[in-house]
């Protein structure tokens, strides 16, 4: 459903969050140790974070990734996805047609429209600090 880069992207931002509720700034290779990822990949995708200001990043030994107080909760996953794949998962046909709308739709089409309004619906009702709350309070896990 997500790219490989949007789904390391929210897990990135989840991890960030979760540190930083914690006081922490967090450096590039924790965070790609942490979720798993590839470290020259998490950075493209941190770049591109920072760069939309939905994380911060310092430089210098004390520095690192990480969210002002309060922040995580203003974040929707819905930015992070836009940030890294853009809205073509809202609009995006179901069998990958270029064109595919309500005057010319897939056979899919009319049940796919109900998914992907309800995916849009959850990601901007969805925040950073809420998945990283549930990784506190619930058996939830960013790394297999």
């Amino acid at each position: 459903m997500f790219s490989k880069a949007c789904q390391y992207g929210i897990k990135a931002s989840v991890y960030v969050a979760l540190q930083s509720s914690q006081g922490n700034r967090v450096s590039l290779k924790d965070i790609a140790k942490n979720i798993d990822t590839p470290v020259a990949f998490t950075a493209k995708i941190l770049h591109l974070l920072a760069k939309d200001n939905i994380l911060n990043s310092m430089k210098g030994p004390t520095g690192g990734f990480y969210l002002e107080p309060g922040r995580s909760e203003e974040i929707k996953l819905s930015e992070i996805v836009s940030t890294i794949d853009g809205d073509a998962i809202y609009k995006g046909c179901a069998l990958g047609f270029d064109t595919c709308d309500a005057t010319r739709p897939c056979p899919m089409h009319n049940k796919f429209v109900s998914i992907r309004d309800n995916l849009k619906e959850m990601l901007e009702n969805t925040s950073l600090y809420e998945l990283a709350h549930n990784l506190v309070e619930e058996p939830t896990f960013l790394k297999r």
